[in-house]
């Protein structure tokens, strides 16, 4: 009986002194980390290093902090690769659910900045991340994971290349449609006086929106190289049989199609057909239009653009099919028309500055047409110039395009030389004939 009790004694002792040791030693994981955290915010980096250190090695998991704010001090402040590395597997090791694909884009980022990996190392970090959540990657490196799709894959898979763009554009455009309503909502009312953070907020995402739109246009480009109508054409035919009821991948393929301009094949009209079927939807509507329009069905044609208009309710997707109608309807000559389809679109979506671009290109292409004399065409540029430049203001996402219509479109408005051979004063109005019956103001400068 006493040998049981002494042993039971012995037990309890044991557990106490376990007991007692982890709280000691969580109670200095926490004296650590705190101080670790206060050096930190006020920049006593050499200070925080010696506390993260023994974080590192002996807390773990007791706060993600632990690796966002190691990650600075063992990439900008120590420059240590080594370090740096550990930081990023640690982190995905002990907070694999706190925005892993972040963590991802970030390493990545950080390898290619300093050189230190791979092509190959480093597309397969984005790799992971991009299968994790493209959304949370880094603007720059949706682009290079892309890009090192492409490369792997265009001569013997480009099927995958070409999900891949479909995947990335449409997470990116998930985002710009986010950053769009809330600048609409933030700027709505122009007698709003917004407060510090509400400008803050309309800055943050004017700047992910024009980073965006940069990423977009880079995608096209990579993809225009391997995306042509004799590609496209026999891969699609290869592989309908077996996806002519996979709403998502016909959705894809006509949209492809569409883009690159392959709607005078017939497998367009098959595909457009089939999507219809497969997914009774605004956007399936739309392209279905556009075959019907082909046909010499015009009266069909406006029945399905409006049957797919009527059915979508998000008012910037309402904007998106308007511009569709009005590339429609300029395809068709129909400038006048398609100028006030575009107007409709920027009503349902006042920063869509797509559609100020397209009514600029409209009065581009008018310019031999809506003036006899030099300054009278010369003048169309100027109101190309103004739809070119409020799209800019409005849109962020697409500046960097706008910027290019602006420059070739102010080199091309009255010079003072032209102005005064017109007999017309600077800085007065001046309505531009034909169909654009616009008025503007005559360049001063």
């Amino acid at each position: 009986m006493k040998k049981i009790t002494f042993l039971l004694a012995v037990s309890l002792m044991i557990i106490s002194v376990k007991t007692n040791a982890q709280e000691n030693s969580e109670r200095e994981c926490t004296i650590k980390y705190n101080l670790f955290k206060g050096d930190f915010k006020s920049k006593k980096y050499d200070d925080a290093y010696t506390n993260w250190i023994y974080l590192m090695d002996n807390c773990q998991d007791l706060s993600v902090n632990i690796y966002k704010y190691g990650a600075t001090l063992a990439e900008d402040v120590k420059k240590n690769p080594e370090l740096a590395k550990r930081v990023y597997e640690q982190r995905l090791k002990f907070y694999p659910k706190d925005n892993p694909a972040k963590v991802h884009s970030d390493y990545a980022s950080y390898l290619l900045a300093n050189k230190l990996a791979t092509d190959d190392e480093v597309f397969s970090i984005l790799e992971k991340g991009y299968k994790i959540d493209p959304t949370k990657m880094g603007v720059k490196n949706l682009y290079i994971y892309f890009q090192g799709v492409t490369d792997r894959n265009k001569d013997t898979n480009p099927q995958r290349v070409f999900d891949t763009y479909d995947d990335v554009l449409e997470n990116v455009n998930k985002k710009l449609e986010g950053y769009a309503a809330n600048l609409k909502n933030l700027t709505a009312d122009s007698t709003k006086v917004l407060s510090k953070r509400e400008k803050s907020l309309v800055r943050a995402y004017s700047i992910n929106s024009k980073a965006l739109g940069t990423v977009e246009g880079g995608l096209d480009a990579i993809i225009s190289e391997i995306a042509t109508c004799e590609r496209l054409v026999p891969l699609y035919q290869r592989d309908f049989e077996s996806n002519k009821e996979n709403a998502q991948w016909l959705k894809r393929a006509v949209s492809r199609m569409f883009n690159k301009g392959c709607q005078t094949d017939p497998l367009f009209e098959k595909l457009a057909r089939a999507f219809a079927e497969a997914s009774p939807s605004p956007e399936a509507y739309a392209f279905l239009a556009n075959v019907l329009e082909d046909n010499g069905d015009t009266s069909g044609a406006n029945e399905m653009r409006q049957k797919s208009f009527d059915l979508e309710t998000d008012p910037l997707k309402k904007a998106k099919y308007k511009l569709k109608f009005a590339q429609a309807a300029k395809d068709r000559g129909q400038l006048s028309k398609a100028r006030s389809l575009a107007r409709e679109a920027i009503n349902y979506n006042p920063s869509f500055g797509k559609a100020y671009l397209f009514i600029a290109r409209l009065y581009q292409s008018s310019v031999n047409n809506c003036g006899t004399s030099e300054f009278e065409k010369r003048m169309v540029y100027v109101a190309a110039l103004n739809k070119a430049q409020k799209a800019a203001s409005v849109d962020p996402s697409i500046s960097g395009v706008a910027r290019k219509y602006i420059a070739s479109y102010r080199a091309n408005v009255p010079s003072k030389k032209v102005i005064f051979t017109a007999g017309v004063a600077p800085g007065s109005f001046y309505t531009i004939k034909c169909w654009i019956g616009e008025t503007v103001k005559v360049p001063s400068k």
